[in-house]
């Protein structure tokens, strides 16, 4: 298996720098290209915008990093040059996106790569499944043989509503079970709930026919405004909005669950609502968007096996976010580094 990543003693690792990989896929195989700075990008990412342009930085985990595409199929790039074509000023994209991370990883990339670089906007991409990963201390990753270990990550612990940043910096070498007390064990990344079950029933084809009749929620930490897994996931999201002079847009990403609609959405799309409404920032939930093309067409918005995006489903999801994004950059005076005062709506 060809290295992806290298260790990053803050964030726990990012891509290796100036990386020009191919990796084979069930879609045939995509050409991966990282920028100096160890993010997939065909450029460089520089400080001082490009006068008369406007700047977006976007940030998530491997569905805004573009697991299963090319850098130029991506909804980031696909939405620069909608953007650039609709007779407004020319759009620039930087795109954070790192594969596997937590929110509370994304945060940290702002801080240490992009915090001072200039721009207009800043979306968050938040897959709705990284309510788990914040609060997980440790994840799978495969190593450099293929191998499936359990790696330290840093991870954020809210104490009297305070944040406190814990395991920085992260081990370099995978942990042994052994190594591991039950309580780390269970503070394993697993990737959802039910493991075994839910493998039981990919494996035999039936994990639709088993969510439907099981009214399976996988992930039950929206359902409150006040379980602990959202209770951190909003503290670490109020940080990071509030340390932002610049309009942030949220952007949550339904599960595949959500798109077949065998589970429900209000939860979380109450959450974000009420999040955003509290930081007084903007909201677009691409769900509504996605759920009105039509099922058949729907699922060729991922792949047959692979859960990411298809090439059409960034285009879909380019589609969605270009109006609410063109509406807010066009109440933006270009070159200008002030917050506005208030944020007119989008709606």
């Amino acid at each position: 298996m060809r290295q992806l990543y290298e260790y990053h003693p803050i964030v726990g690792y990012r891509y290796i720098p100036n990386l020009r990989a191919r990796i084979p896929h069930e879609g045939g195989g995509y050409l991966m290209q990282v920028n100096e700075h160890g993010f997939r990008s065909d450029q460089p990412f520089v400080k001082a915008r490009t006068p008369g342009h406007r700047r977006v930085l976007v940030f998530g985990d491997s569905f805004t990093a573009g697991n299963a595409v090319m850098n130029r199929q991506r909804y980031t790039e696909l939405l620069e040059t909608r953007l650039g074509s609709a007779g407004a000023a020319p759009v620039d994209i930087y795109n954070f996106g790192l594969s596997s991370t937590g929110t509370d990883q994304q945060y940290l990339i702002w801080r240490e790569f992009a915090k001072g670089i200039e721009h207009d906007l800043v979306v968050i991409a938040v897959f709705v499944e990284n309510i788990r990963r914040v609060v997980a201390q440790f994840r799978l990753h495969h190593d450099e043989h293929g191998r499936e270990r359990v790696y330290a990550k840093p991870y954020y612990e809210l104490d009297d509503g305070r944040l406190n940043l814990r395991q920085v910096p992260p081990r370099r070498e995978p942990y042994e079970d052994h190594e591991l007390s039950a309580a780390q064990r269970a503070a394993v990344d697993q990737g959802g709930r039910f493991l075994n079950l839910r493998r039981l029933a990919a494996a035999l084809g039936i994990r639709e026919m088993v969510q439907k009749v099981s009214k399976y929620q996988p992930v039950p930490h929206y359902d409150s405004p006040s379980t602990p897994s959202w209770q951190l996931m909003r503290a670490i999201l109020a940080q990071w909005v509030g340390a932002i002079d610049k309009p942030v847009l949220l952007m949550p990403l339904p599960l595949p669950q959500h798109l077949d609609q065998t589970c429900d959405a209000s939860a979380y799309q109450a959450r974000f609502t009420e999040l955003s409404d509290e930081l007084g920032c903007y909201l677009h939930d691409p769900l509504p968007d996605l759920l009105n093309i039509e099922p058949a067409e729907r699922r060729r918005l991922r792949w047959p096996k692979d859960i990411h995006f298809t090439p059409t489903g960034h285009a879909a999801l380019a589609q969605s976010l270009e109006t609410p994004m063109a509406r807010i950059l066009a109440h933006l005076p270009i070159m200008r580094d002030t917050h506005a005062a208030a944020i007119p709506a989008i709606d």
